[in-house]
């Protein structure tokens, strides 16, 4: 009886000892706790439920092949700067986060960038353009290009290839994205002797933009340069139609959703916006994230907001790697900051010394069948 008591014991003992074995395994597990703050309400929220359908995508594919887990917390931001900061508060101090993506409108991560800096948590921007948002800090990087390259790029696209003489502007003038992306286009098209014939401006959530139209139609432009959000553009082009207002509407990233078409209606055929990525790029590595974005959407295609999230949750973890799988703050800045040659499905990625990425950008057509690849443009 003795002898089956003690092999009864050594079993549960080598089962026990296995058992803790295997909890240590799990728990060895390199973990990155990621803060994410999106627009998931409000005025933006298509770019919210865009870039956090491909953050999805890759916290699933990471956490299956089981080398990192990721530990996501999310965070609406409702598309105002006041939530955005409060957001990032609460990521800082109360989650505890290791790293933070977000956000999209370069208004809302330029209000929470200085909490990450002051908080010493690394943060990076998927979408915001703007160039003063990296100024907040070392701790602030983005894996986008910046309005300077867009503004300058959506310029020469204007003059060179649809031959623009003449061009008006519409910006929103309190944003900082639409501010700072119309001054850059201003600048490159001038010196392309462009002339820019009339420019007026509107306020996000502004509804009706007859007046700005109707003194637009007497100056006769031959592009209209809109730097905003979907959200009022489709709006504009809907009624610049009505109103029977001449040129073609050109703008950047903010145009970047499927709402642009829903608002604009009949509006929407043949204009042009610069954006981070295609779905029809032939590249292997873009053709699979589509495939799957694809089964995983019920055959939708992906915006380049999904990509750009897609592409932010593997740089963080790709830094996390280089850190050793360590979590400490100095170590993850430095890592992400000396980011060279990222291979992301928006294009390889290198972070200059302002921590602002060094990409290219697509110019997409517009039509009432879906948003068709034009051109791509080198940095």
């Amino acid at each position: 009886m003795l002898g089956k008591i003690s092999k009864s014991f050594a079993f549960m003992t080598t089962f026990a000892v296995a058992g803790a074995l295997s909890a240590q395994a799990k728990a060895a597990v390199p973990t990155l706790k990621v803060g994410i703050y999106l627009p998931m309400s409000g005025r933006t929220a298509s770019f919210g439920a865009d870039v956090y359908s491909g953050v999805k995508i890759a916290i699933d594919e990471i956490n299956k092949a089981g080398k990192v887990k990721i530990v996501p917390v999310l965070e609406d931001e409702k598309s105002e700067p006041t939530d955005s900061a409060n957001a990032v508060k609460k990521l800082v101090n109360i989650d505890k986060v290791h790293v933070i993506l977000g956000s999209v409108a370069s208004s809302n991560t330029n209000a929470a960038a200085p909490i990450a800096q002051a908080g010493k948590v690394p943060l990076i921007t998927p979408a915001s353009t703007n160039p003063n948002v990296t100024q907040n800090g070392d701790f602030i990087s983005r894996i986008c290009f910046i309005d300077d390259f867009q503004g300058s790029a959506l310029a020469k696209f204007a003059k060179n290839d649809l031959k623009a003489a003449k061009a008006a502007i519409v910006l929103d003038s309190a944003s900082d994205y639409s501010q700072g992306l119309a001054a850059a286009f201003r600048k490159a098209y001038k010196a392309l002797g462009g002339e820019i014939v009339a420019e007026v401006s509107y306020q996000a959530g502004d509804q009706d933009f007859s007046s700005q139209l109707t003194k637009i139609r007497t100056k006769k432009p031959d592009v209209i340069f809109v730097p905003g959000y979907y959200s009022e553009v489709g709006n504009m082009m809907r009624q610049a139609t009505k109103l029977k207002v001449k040129g073609t509407f050109i703008g950047g990233d903010g145009w970047s959703s499927e709402s642009l078409a829903q608002l604009a209606g009949d509006g929407i055929e043949g204009h042009y916006y610069s954006a981070h990525f295609s779905h029809e790029d032939t590249d292997a590595a873009v053709q699979g994230f589509v495939k799957k974005f694809g089964t995983l959407n019920k055959g939708k295609s992906p915006s380049d907001m999904a990509a750009l999230g897609y592409d932010a949750v593997y740089f963080a973890v790709d830094a996390f790697k280089r850190n050793g799988y360590k979590t400490d703050a100095e170590g993850l800045k430095k890592a992400i900051n000396s980011a060279k040659d990222f291979a992301g499905i928006t294009g390889n990625i290198t972070l200059d010394a302002n921590r602002n990425a060094t990409k290219p950008l697509v110019i997409i057509s517009t039509h009432k069948n879906g948003h068709k690849f034009k051109q791509r443009v080198q940095p």
